[in-house]
């Protein structure tokens, strides 16, 4: 059998590496490395490489098939590229993030499958609009608690731990609902708030494990596909809680997403690591490069927080009023969509829950390209301040518009078009303020986003109330939503002149 050769270049003659070839096939390197090598194979005999004076040997057959050359100099591992089958390693980042993205569908499903299931059981319960709101608020009654000890919590010990038990509490918790709901008012409650209390943790973990994976190039995409699996949740719960409602009953998907939520988690705590550097599985070459990624790496502090320090930067208070603004918008949709086509179109509620899909779905798709846009701003040499402030302008200002809009629409399709316009729009704020909180305390980071988010879940809890009662009061939703693209512009002013992408604390 002919000799095969192939050469590998080399400047460190004064290295001796160690290398191995695990086929015996023609096979050429995805890229050029260091060291030079000359290959002689002949089938059923022996491999001998020479190079520098340095001899390696093995036995190799025919059915010999793959190949990997690693090279102890230098830590250098390079897969040789076989024609016909090259191997593909999936990166570590990726798998993680995907997995991230999985659990915040589920995150969103969850509480989107009660806000389907709200119009039923009023119905049913002969609830007013304004105990329909409070019926709706009662999930953020424990998230508003949660976000602050859940934020502490993982900078202490990490996103891994403290998202799994947030998992499997609210999947305990939706479970539960049904029972709950059948069993009296107060029970529906007390399960809605516990199931917001579990839930609160969920932002917190995504925010500190992505930046811990991910390199500063890279995080903005990675939040934007999270954040997108989050948006999708909102559409799987609206258009299959309708139907699961109709043709099986109402334990029907509060089974089917705590059952997928026990499921992702025997993945999750098998495969995830808080940190890469404790990855099992994660190569060197991927680490370097997270690593040489990160300008200012983050740390696990044993140390309480300072919150008076936190609190006396106008840049934190940037971000909490930004964080404010987008729950107060996001919440009003979220809650009232279904009963707000239903209200002002006469849709029954299959059509209400389509039509409330497609702008989440939307949402998904724009998040993405926010997060895509702002990753390529940063790689171009544009600094953190001004890229995070085109990013929550966009944001903020669109939504404003589009609401303002949507008090003039005269069909569901129309109201469709602005109110995909805006969750589209708002979606340009995880560029903004969500990856803001890294950029100005990445060791407190997790603290601060729960410091924001309850802020924020305290203006959800009134504009979700306080949209009923103005709904029952005024007769329209037009005042209220004013009154939130009024919000929206205020708060673009005020990020704008106080917001820093530079590192505060």
């Amino acid at each position: 059998m002919a000799a095969e050769s192939m050469l590998l270049h080399s400047s460190y003659s004064s290295t001796k590496p160690r290398c191995y070839l695990s086929s015996p096939q023609s096979c050429w390197t995805s890229r050029t490395t260091n060291l030079r090598f000359e290959r002689k194979v002949v089938f059923g005999k022996q491999v001998k490489w020479e190079s520098l004076g340095l001899t390696s040997r093995r036995e190799v057959s025919k059915k010999e098939r793959g190949g990997v050359v690693r090279c102890t100099a230098e830590g250098i591992e390079r897969r040789l590229l076989i024609p016909g089958e090259a191997t593909v390693r999936v990166p570590e980042r990726f798998k993680v993030v995907a997995l991230m993205a999985c659990v915040m569908c589920l995150c969103n499903a969850d509480r989107v499958v009660m806000s389907v299931a709200v119009v039923p059981l009023a119905d049913k319960l002969g609830w007013s609009s304004s105990f329909l709101g409070i019926v709706q608020s009662s999930f953020l009654w424990g998230y508003i608690f949660s976000s602050v000890i859940g934020g502490a919590l993982v900078d202490k010990y990490g996103g891994k731990r403290v998202m799994a038990w947030g998992v499997a509490l609210w999947s305990l918790a939706t479970l539960l609902t049904p029972w709950a709901a059948n069993h009296s008012t107060f029970a529906l409650l007390a399960i809605r708030a516990f199931f917001g209390l579990a839930e609160g943790v969920a932002l917190p973990s995504m925010s500190t494990i992505l930046s811990r994976w991910f390199p500063g190039h890279e995080r903005a995409s990675a939040v934007g596909f999270s954040m997108a699996g989050f948006h999708l949740g909102n559409v799987v719960g609206l258009i299959l809680t309708p139907i699961m409602l109709s043709t099986i009953g109402i334990a029907a998907p509060f089974i089917l997403f705590s059952s997928l939520g026990l499921l992702w988690l025997s993945s999750w705590v098998y495969k995830v690591t808080s940190d890469p550097r404790e990855s099992p599985f994660i190569t060197k070459s991927e680490l370097t490069s997270i690593q040489a990624g990160k300008t200012d790496p983050p740390t696990t502090t044993a140390e309480f927080p300072p919150i008076g320090l936190l609190l006396s930067k106008l840049p934190t208070w940037a971000i909490i009023f930004a964080n404010v603004t987008n729950n107060w918008g996001y919440f009003v949709l979220l809650s009232w969509m279904p009963v707000y086509f239903k209200t002002v179109f006469n849709v029954n509620l299959k059509q209400a829950a389509w039509f409330s899909a497609v702008p989440w779905g939307t949402m998904a798709v724009s998040g993405y390209i926010a997060g895509a846009i702002s990753d390529s701003l940063v790689k171009a040499g544009y600094s953190k301040t001004c890229v995070r402030k085109i990013m929550q302008s966009i944001g903020f200002t669109g939504p404003g518009v589009s609401l303002l809009c949507l008090n003039f629409a005269k069909s569901p399709e129309m109201a469709a078009v602005f109110i995909t316009a805006a969750l589209s729009l708002s979606s340009f704020s995880q560029a903004g303020f969500l990856l803001n909180m890294q950029d100005i305390a990445p060791q407190y980071a997790g603290f601060l986003h729960g410091i924001a988010n309850s802020a924020g879940t305290l203006a959800a809890i009134i504009s979700t109330i306080g949209t009923g009662y103005f709904v029952q009061w005024l007769g329209s939703f037009q005042a209220f939503l004013s009154l939130t693209a009024c919000l929206y512009f205020i708060t673009t002013i005020f990020w704008n002149l106080f917001a820093t992408g530079e590192r505060v604390f």
